[in-house]
């Protein structure tokens, strides 16, 4: 085992015996779902950076996989749309934090009269080579975990997560990013990698790996501030900002002319006529802004038309679109 996945096994080992409040803090608010109740414990080990659970992702009661278990807040949040046997697996490597995931699910069951512990399937196992068999889980996600990892791990991540999803299956990811670029020195920091801080990588290198994986399909659904490096603190001499990205990649074949990747932009066409056909599937009605991919957005641009609006990336997509 690499050195760096032996410190961070041992930060979260830590974690899962005295629960660190401030290990990681989540940007964004707890889904508040009808008859969900959240032990407090959970949200005390709430070890992310956004939210994997999207329920336009869990319709029909799919069979979910979720890696770094954390205390299992967002296992039971899973649990809530897909409440069968197993329907929710957890893997993570850290025997003590399966443990501690598994005595929250007790309290979970006394909090939620609909909830049964059996819907959650806890195995050991780790991210570069998942205890699952090829295609047969419908949505996969990790929050905070990724980011971790070197880039050749990081790969063989993705490639564990594309070879256990179905076709179309969905790959649900929450990391912190930084465009600045990481300096060396703190790369090589291994327990600031543990801490989700050092590993992060530049948004475009992060969705290129994704997209390398096979995923024809990336949507950018949220970014946002997360950390700030600054000298002093951090052997750094200059502020550093980190962000969170949520991310949601799509086992979609991959189109002959390269992925879709969604970053939020949009094309509005505002001529003389009541739309616009650019002859390649995409039908602009006017005045009426149509969600486009990056890929749609350079193709339109590059038609020449003054009566086109093709707006910049907002880094928020929530479906739809040309694709």
């Amino acid at each position: 085992m690499d050195t760096y996945l032996k410190t961070t096994e041992d930060v979260y080992r830590k974690a899962a015996l005295t629960p660190d409040v401030g290990l990681c803090c989540t940007t964004t608010p707890l889904w508040k779902l009808p008859g969900l109740s959240i032990p407090s414990i959970m949200q005390e080990m709430n070890y992310g950076c956004g939210s994997t659970v999207h329920p336009r992702d869990l319709s029909g009661e799919p069979s979910v996989l979720y890696v770094g278990v954390g205390g299992g807040m967002e296992l039971l949040q899973f649990a809530y749309f897909s409440r069968k046997s197993g329907a929710v697996v957890g893997v993570d490597p850290v025997q003590e934090m399966l443990e501690a995931s598994r005595k929250n699910m007790v309290q979970a069951e006394q909090e939620n009269a609909w909830f049964n512990r059996n819907f959650v399937d806890l195995r050991k196992g780790n991210a570069l080579e998942l205890p699952l068999d090829d295609g047969t889980i419908d949505v996969a996600a990790q929050n905070c975990l990724f980011n971790i990892f070197t880039k050749e791990d990081l790969k063989r991540a993705l490639s564990e997560m594309y070879r256990v999803l179905k076709p179309h299956g969905r790959l649900v990811l929450s990391d912190p990013i930084c465009d600045q670029g990481i300096p060396d020195n703190l790369q090589q920091d291994e327990t600031l990698r543990a801490l989700c801080l050092s590993g992060s990588l530049p948004l475009q290198d992060y969705l290129d790996l994704i997209t390398g994986a096979g995923f024809g399909t990336v949507e950018v659904r949220a970014r946002r501030p997360y950390r700030i490096l600054s000298p002093g603190r951090y052997d750094t001499t200059e502020n550093i900002l980190i962000e969170s990205v949520e991310v949601c990649a799509i086992k979609d074949p991959m189109p002959e002319d390269g992925p879709c990747v969604f970053t939020g932009r949009s094309a509005t066409y505002f001529g003389g006529e009541e739309y616009f056909d650019d002859g390649k599937g995409h039908t602009l009605l006017y005045n009426q802004p149509l969600a486009v991919c990056d890929k749609t957005a350079a193709a339109l641009s590059g038609l020449g038309k003054e009566d086109i609006f093709i707006s910049p990336s907002t880094w928020f997509y929530d479906g739809g679109g040309c694709c």
